[in-house]
């Protein structure tokens, strides 16, 4: 939100206008109407310095009533986050929640969307304790529950963007502005997120629903491994609710699961395991069909697939390392997380899935 704000107006030196400030015209000073209308030098200065003054306050009192009417940053915070809420999030979950907490969601949810938005990675990982907070008490109710399932998801970029951050090797100092840290590397996203899901055990819905999907992505023409998408979308739990309006055990967004055929009335498809679960394995063979890589793939899943064909157009690449930078930050940790997620629970690489015959 851009503000205007006025600056307190600088007394000029009346014997300096090197500005080019107008001074307002004294007839009886002027040389040429010396003749026509002699003034005592004396009355000359005190008119000059009297019209400067009266300048002066002009200006001085509309700086000081635009100082008075400046809002304040953390106003403007507060306000922008309840707005946000009032239009993302279901009234019931607002009610459902004490009136300190409301306010700390509206913030959170605000700020982290903001944040997963922009291309920042770094920038995550200070929100992460309010996270932990916020989760249990998310929790707590029926109707915050689905947010509570995402945020948990969410839980897991903001850990490792702060491991990442921890890890980064401090730059020289150099004069001038600090140059932004450069983004993490491929290598240090493959330790983090092995490390993290190392000892992790599987989700609870993970039994009941691998067996279950694996058949679907095989019968889209889709390798089945990946039917672990639902475990770094939803942990596999088809409530799972984002505050922007994604759905369901693979996260589809109201306009994504429409054009894949899912209905949303009366009964909304995306929290339908084996409906949704054919929605997705589609739309990933189509995007492979459209990339040919399965990290592309899998990042225009989570950003767009216009964002990426555009990306790779301006970069004249089809390398998805060319344009990771300039994903939004939750698509530059999702990508490698979903490589170490296939291989822990299926021992493969993602980069050697085939199609199946």
């Amino acid at each position: 939100m851009q503000r205007q704000v006025l600056r307190l107006a600088q007394v000029p030196d009346p014997a300096d206008n090197s500005a080019g400030m107008r001074i307002p015209h004294a007839p009886w000073c002027d040389d040429r109407n010396r003749e026509t209308a002699p003034r005592p030098a004396i009355h000359c200065k005190r008119r000059i310095s009297r019209c400067f003054l009266a300048v002066w306050l002009l200006f001085a009192t509309a700086s000081l009533s635009g100082v008075a009417q400046e809002s304040n940053p953390l106003d403007e915070l507060t306000q922008a986050a309840s707005t946000w809420g009032r239009e993302n999030l279901d009234e019931r979950v607002l009610q459902a929640l004490q009136g300190n907490d409301q306010e700390l969601v509206r913030r959170l949810f605000s700020d982290l969307t903001r944040r997963l938005e922009a291309d920042n990675v770094y920038d995550l990982g200070p929100l992460k304790d309010t996270a932990r907070r916020l989760l249990p008490v998310l929790q707590q109710s029926k109707d915050t529950r689905p947010y509570a399932a995402w945020l948990q998801t969410q839980l897991d970029y903001l850990e490792a963007a702060d491991e990442l951050r921890r890890q980064m090797q401090p730059q020289p100092p150099k004069r001038g502005a600090p140059a932004p840290p450069p983004p993490p590397t491929a290598q240090a996203q493959s330790t983090v997120w092995d490390k993290r899901l190392e000892t992790r055990p599987l989700p609870p819905g993970a039994r009941t629903y691998v067996p279950k999907l694996k058949p679907i992505f095989a019968a889209a023409a889709v390798p089945p491994e990946l039917v672990w998408l639902a475990e770094v979308e939803s942990s596999f739990n088809p409530e799972a609710r984002s505050p922007t309006g994604a759905v369901g055990l693979f996260q589809f967004m109201p306009a994504t699961a429409r054009s894949r055929g899912l209905s949303l009335s009366p009964r909304d498809e995306r929290m339908n395991p084996e409906r949704s679960a054919q929605a997705a394995a589609k739309y990933l063979r189509y995007l492979y069909g459209r990339f040919g890589d399965w990290r592309l793939t899998l990042a225009a899943y989570n950003a767009g697939e216009t964002r990426v064909a555009t990306l790779l157009s301006q970069a004249r690449t089809r390398s998805y390392y060319t344009i990771a930078a300039r994903l939004p930050a939750e698509t530059q940790l999702y990508v490698p997380k979903m490589e170490a997620t296939v291989k822990k629970r299926e021992g493969v690489a993602l980069t050697s899935l085939r199609l199946p015959q």
